[in-house]
């Protein structure tokens, strides 16, 4: 009976700890993200209870768009044209996201992606914390 009760706690362990793949993270990326923490490489945090400014991601066959938003009183979001794009690309295991625009380059790296929570890391090493937004109510 022991050995039994090790199995079924090791087996609900392992099935519960199992980390998705970066394939299965990109279904969850899509939708309006708002920031709540920044750990910088220090390991100093920076919370953010309130911001003005989502994000806003959109994929369609490994390329995406990605924009700053600001939500409005009705439901509604006000928006400019500026946009960032990005291709994915699962690199080591891991899903990234590859920016070219005429200035600059440079990649983020996907650690983790849930229906209602994504975290990010950018290559200078910090680790921005998103949860899914939620339209204010009244």
């Amino acid at each position: 009976m022991h050995r039994f009760s090790l199995f079924i706690i090791w087996t609900l362990c392992f099935v519960s700890c199992k980390k998705d793949t970066p394939k299965d993270q990109i279904q969850h990326l899509n939708g309006y993200w708002e920031i709540k923490k920044v750990i910088l490489p220090n390991g100093s945090e920076k919370d953010y209870n309130f911001s003005q400014s989502i994000d806003f991601i959109e994929i369609t066959n490994y390329t995406g768009i990605r924009k700053k938003v600001q939500p409005r009183l009705d439901g509604s979001f006000i928006t400019n044209n500026d946009s960032e794009s990005f291709i994915l690309i699962i690199d080591e295991d891991s899903l990234r996201l590859h920016y070219k625009t005429t200035l600059s380059t440079w990649k983020e790296t996907i650690i983790s992606a849930k229906e209602n929570h994504i975290t990010i890391k950018n290559e200078a090493g910090n680790v921005y914390f998103y949860e899914r937004y939620k339209k204010i109510e009244f």
